[in-house]
């Protein structure tokens, strides 16, 4: 059941990928990413046929959500994120940190909100960001674990 839901979730997000027809990679590389998280949160919720609708829903408002950023988010944005989202994870729980691009007027923050370890004894956090892109301001909750090599990975 796993793998047919994993198996669905990629042929979405590859299809919502293949309709877009403007916008450029980042919004193909949005739409895809989008769907792809969107899945794996919707694939959380309840059990049975009830969590294939989830995760099915899931795909479809990840895709969009992430369609929207990706046409907005250039590469220079991007790196500023990245460069937030690595200063989150290894700043206090509770600091804010932000970034803003001057040239694009886009921003957004990365707070750590919660640590502790996996099952598998890796150090976590969950954090929460906010994106504003064009006046639209969305937010988005997550969960890294750092790898043995000391790179975070995005693990929800």
């Amino acid at each position: 059941m796993k793998n047919m839901i994993l198996t669905l979730m990629a042929v979405a997000a590859l299809g919502l990928a293949g309709c877009q027809t403007t916008g450029g990679q980042k919004q193909t590389w949005g739409t895809g990413l989008g769907a792809l998280a969107g899945g794996l949160a919707g694939s959380q919720v309840g059990s049975g046929s009830g969590r294939l609708w989830a995760t099915g829903a899931g795909v479809l408002l990840g895709g969009l959500l992430g369609s929207e950023i990706g046409a907005s988010l250039d590469k220079a944005d991007m790196a500023y994120a990245q460069q937030a989202q690595n200063s989150a994870m290894t700043s206090k729980v509770g600091e804010t940190i932000t970034w803003n691009n001057p040239q694009s007027g886009n921003s957004g923050t990365y707070t750590a909100t919660r640590d502790g370890y996996s099952d598998s004894n890796r150090y976590c956090r969950e954090y929460q960001q906010t994106i504003n892109v064009g006046g639209r301001k969305e937010t988005g909750y997550g969960t890294a674990c750092q790898k043995p090599n000391g790179d975070w990975e995005i693990i929800n």
